[in-house]
């Protein structure tokens, strides 16, 4: 009986430190970095991860607004300086990889909280610049509380496609 307990006791542990709003839990997950090749737009982007086709990434719990036309989807407002702002960020750059609970969405993107080599973690300054919207998808919660706060604070200061 002890011994259950005692595993009960390290589940329960192991959720709540896995529940971290910091900008970098590095510990967690992979230290191994990826170059940047492409930016689609302002929550996408691809990588090289030594394949011929490489790596597309969808930035987890963040949408930007669309870029161009595509599909049945229209450009969106703020969506041409998103795109910008997020390849201002990723150029030249190699990028850290830390997925949550499901790693791949319905079009077989990898999901991903992206972090620089200098630990700015892409998705959360996406949202506090204004560059993109909190776009919280279950299980895919970890970081949403952050980014919360920094949506409010973007709106707040009129910041990006809040200044309208």
């Amino acid at each position: 009986m002890k011994h259950f307990y005692f595993l009960i006791l390290l589940v329960s542990l192991t959720f709540c430190s896995s529940n971290k709003n910091d900008f970098s839990d590095a510990s967690e997950q992979s230290q191994e970095w990826y170059p940047v090749t492409k930016v689609v737009d302002g929550d996408t982007f691809w990588v090289d991860n030594g394949t011929s086709k490489g790596i597309k990434i969808r930035l987890t719990g963040i949408d930007a607004p669309e870029s161009q036309k595509r599909w049945k989807k229209e450009e969106g407002y703020y969506g041409k300086e998103s795109k910008a702002y997020l390849t201002k960020l990723l150029k030249n750059k190699k990028v850290r990889l830390e997925t949550d609970i499901d790693s791949l969405d319905r079009y077989g993107r990898t999901l991903s909280y992206v972090y620089l080599e200098d630990d700015t973690f892409v998705n959360a300054i996406m949202v506090k610049q204004g560059y993109a919207l909190i776009m919280t998808v279950p299980p895919n919660v970890r970081y949403s509380e952050l980014f919360h706060k920094f949506q409010v604070e973007a709106r707040e200061n009129n910041r990006g496609l809040w200044n309208r």
